[in-house]
């Protein structure tokens, strides 16, 4: 049932924005026109044909253009554009934009279903910004009284006007022919270097917001959002979606809505971390390996290692203690649980916020299709079922040819990724054998650390090169596709870039938790890499040292590098064009000031691919938060710090480091909210095969009830444990080695001692850990998948009191309408002093 009346309710700015941009100089020459957007090209293009072309079809079609000289440089024009109010209506009807409706009767009544909104902004800072209450509807012409127009110039908001010109530039053609179209094709091609809407004015003033006010709203944005010292503070999402437009808006949503929800995630994983702290000296398994000064254990690689005794892997028991202890499980389950949280409740957050924004019904209402789409498939048309009229159609041959083509691309991708894992992998294998005898002593008696540190450096390197190579692979498949909207574009972009990073950052994590150490063989019958090298072994202690180092790396490595890259290299960039703008003399900045739309010239554009690379790094960041969190509890924790510092990046580059982007709306995080309910599925197997495999929670849990001191007694108790390191070791006869040895030596296993009948065997201990192995893994997960199914079956999708206000205003909606059109039609009948006889229907 549709819920949604074809008016809705709105909080929309009613005042003159004319204030907020008088004082920043965005009009034409004449001081009256308002700069819609930004062109720029240089006189030396010789593009010149194209470009007049071009300029004078959107002459054509209703713009008007104004050239200018760029102050610093001789050889960039600007072309400055202002959409008239009559176009502007015109192409507001077409693309079904709402817009303020007047309405009078009921108000009272329905002010009281109105949503409240807790980020109030500071009027006293910007008093041009007080919110009042409205409706909105489709814009029309032939129903333009009914809309409240006070003034003309500020009834389209500046964002709106923009992405009216953007809609015109994208369809307007600058040669004969179907596929000449669009100031995309005109930017790739050189004709045009830049194409943007220009910013409010500066993002700085001389004067002190609380006593002078905010200069525009790009400056209350720096005040109040993009400085540091608001780390703190909520942030104001309506003017972040009027300025920058919903789909920004939307996406700084989640990003605090995900900030938020790690608050917890990263309490309990600190308080895991720390009962892990406080329990590391009183362990048992830690205790008994920290004493066992007479234990040898038989050497780790071929040649070069030399006999170590048991207590020399103290520090190493202690500090895996930390990540694998009691509270490993519950913390598991937790953030199973936690994840699925997270997503159904950002489920209602994203609804009251589209209802808040105006956005129920504009996906049915403005999805577009893309102008490369159009251009290559203009021949063939066929009826849409939807609107009934004629498009442009992907016959299904040509699009499954396309799709197989993008897969195997894919498939190579993912390909070369686990080539470069392979390659690490050997780099290890053939590194532990020269740092075992490497001269310093601190190097040769820790080469297992030296080996897992150099080969998560060397991996982490591979990462960003290939990274590099899947960006501009990814979207040569993306344009081989044609995908049919942009949003189409988008999602099918995200989700190759999201495999091949995926792939890319965890293939080696992966391996690590699985495979390391698995497949190593035993004492006098090691496996071997191509008949040379021996198979990587765990150390005393475990695995999941590995696995905990090789995660804390790689993410804190990459967060710092995206942080750098998000914010430090704009800012270089940005000082360095300065620095030759001083440098050549070229302006005097004691004379005059540049023109804003010169200065946003000078700004960093944003990425072509848009909010993708913001999303792409938050949702690799939750995969490291859920997937291996059994391995690593601290994980929530420095997500949550990164993402404090993620926000005001974000918020800074926006407003200070880059142009203005296009506004562009948007319902919903598009194609990454299914990708982050496939990381929660994902995230609970992966965590059960850790616990289940990588950690030793299962072997102790064995021992503590099947072969323990107290067996008879029917619980647990950390002195259940005595014994169980000397358990988990099985004896090998050294002499069988050829090294020079004699005596034994212990290895980690469950195989039977060299005097047995059958020397070398699994034991009854091995199968019993491995059916509680496979048991937990099977309880683990049917357990969490039920909590987790239950829960999001208790969580409804959308508020009860959303849903009510939302069925309220349709009928009170439904009246108010009727009795606008009579009210009209009776002040035209007195107008006209006729009499007219009026139904409805």
């Amino acid at each position: 049932m549709q819920l949604e009346s074809p008016l809705s309710i709105s909080c929309r700015n009613k005042k003159n924005d004319m204030s907020a941009l008088a004082t920043s100089g965005l009009f034409f020459k004449d001081g009256k026109k308002r700069i819609d957007y930004i062109l720029v090209y240089k006189k030396s293009s010789p593009q010149i044909e194209k470009r007049s072309t071009f300029e004078k079809n959107l002459r054509a079609e209703g713009l008007m253009l104004e050239r200018e000289p760029a102050v610093t440089n001789n050889d960039i024009m600007f072309v400055k554009i202002h959409c008239p109010w009559d176009t502007l209506c015109k192409y507001a009807e077409r693309m079904n934009i709402r817009m303020p409706f007047s309405l009078q009767r009921n108000m009272r009544e329905l002010k009281s279903w109105l949503p409240r909104n807790p980020m109030k902004l500071d009027k006293e800072a910007l008093p041009d910004l007080e919110e009042t209450d409205c409706y909105t509807a489709p814009f029309s012409r032939a129903r333009i009284h009914h809309f409240t127009i006070n003034n003309k110039d500020s009834f389209f908001s500046n964002s709106t006007r923009s992405r009216i010109v953007h809609h015109m530039l994208q369809r307007t053609k600058y040669e004969d022919g179907k596929s000449k179209m669009g100031i995309t094709r005109l930017l790739n091609n050189g004709t045009y270097e830049a194409a943007f809407p220009p910013h409010e004015g500066s993002h700085k003033s001389r004067h002190p917001i609380k006593t002078h006010g905010a200069q525009n709203h790009r400056h209350l944005l720096y005040e109040r959002w993009a400085r540091w010292g608001m780390w703190y503070k909520y942030q104001p999402l309506d003017l972040i979606r009027r300025y920058f437009g919903e789909k920004i808006g939307l996406y700084f949503a989640w990003l605090g809505w995900y900030t938020g929800m790690l608050i917890p995630a990263a309490l309990v994983g600190l308080f895991v971390f720390l009962y892990g702290l406080f329990t590391m000296d009183s362990s048992q398994v830690s205790k008994e390996i920290c004493e066992a000064n007479e234990t040898v254990m038989c050497p780790m690689c071929e040649k070069n290692c030399t006999l170590q005794k048991l207590n020399e892997s103290c520090i190493y028991a202690k500090v895996t203690h930390l990540f694998d202890n009691g509270g490993t499980v519950f913390f598991a389950i937790f953030m199973a649980i936690w994840a699925t949280v997270f997503l159904e409740f950002w489920k209602r957050r994203r609804a009251v916020l589209t209802y808040d924004w105006d956005l129920i019904d504009w996906e049915d209402e403005e999805e577009e299709l893309r102008p490369q789409f159009e251009a290559k498939y203009s021949e063939v048309e066929r009826v849409n079922p939807i609107t009934g009229k004629p498009e442009p159609f992907q016959p299904f041959p040509d699009k499954l040819s396309r799709l197989m083509v993008s897969v195997s691309g894919i498939f190579f991708m993912i390909s070369l990724v686990l080539t470069a894992v392979f390659a690490v992998v050997v780099y290890r294998l053939v590194a532990m054998e020269q740092f075992a005898s490497f001269q310093w002593y601190f190097i040769k008696k820790y080469w297992q650390f030296a080996t897992s540190g150099t080969g998560v450096c060397i991996n982490f390197m591979i990462i960003m090169s290939l990274n590099v190579v899947y960006e501009k692979v990814a979207y040569l498949l993306t344009d081989l596709e044609h995908p049919r909207t942009d949003s189409e574009w988008e999602n099918s972009f995200a989700l190759k870039m999201f495999l091949f990073q995926f792939v890319n950052l965890n293939s080696s994590i992966f391996y690590i938790a699985f495979f390391l150490g698995r497949f190593a063989g035993r004492p006098g019958k090691y496996n071997k890499l191509f008949n040379r090298w021996r198979l990587e072994e765990c150390h005393p202690s475990g695995c999941l040292i590995d696995l905990c180092l090789q995660m804390g790396v790689i993410m804190v490595l990459k967060q710092m590098w995206n942080n750098f890259m998000e914010l430090g290299y704009p800012l270089l960039q940005n000082w360095w064009s300065r620095r030759k703008i001083k440098k050549g003399g070229q302006l005097l900045e004691h004379k005059f000031s540049l023109p804003q739309w010169e200065k946003d010239w000078n700004l960093q554009p944003m990425n072509l691919h848009g909010l993708m690379d913001e999303y792409l790094e938050m949702v690799l960041q939750f995969g490291f938060t859920t997937i291996f969190v059994a391995a690593f509890p601290l994980a929530p924790l420095l997500a949550l710090l990164n993402n404090i510092i993620e926000i005001r990046l974000d918020a800074y580059k926006f407003v200070t480091q880059w142009r203005r982007p296009m506004p562009a709306r948007a319902t919903d995080i598009g194609i990454w909210y299914g990708i982050l309910e496939g990381i929660g599925v994902l995230a609970v197997i992966t965590n059960a095969f850790v616990i289940a495999i990588t950690s030793d929670y299962i072997p102790r849990f064995v021992y503590a009830y099947k072969y323990g001191p107290c067996v008879d007694q029917g619980y647990r108790q950390e002195k259940c444990l005595r014994g169980y390191v000397n358990s988990s070791l099985s004896i090998f006869d050294l002499s069988e080695l050829g090294m020079g040895y004699s005596g034994y030596c212990r290895y980690r296993d469950y195989r039977a001692p060299p005097w047995s009948s059958n020397p070398y065997e699994f034991t009854l201990q091995f199968w019993h850990v491995l059916a509680a192995r496979l048991a937990f893994i099977i309880v683990f997960e049917h357990l969490v998948f039920g909590i987790k199914s239950f829960i999001a079956y208790l969580i409804p999708d959308m508020p009860k009191d959303l849903c009510d206000r939302m069925r309220r205003e349709k009928y009170l909606v439904q009246e108010m309408m009727y009795e606008a059109e009579l009210e009209h039609l009776q002040r035209e009948r007195k107008k006209n002093g006729k009499q007219y006889h009026h139904e409805w229907p």
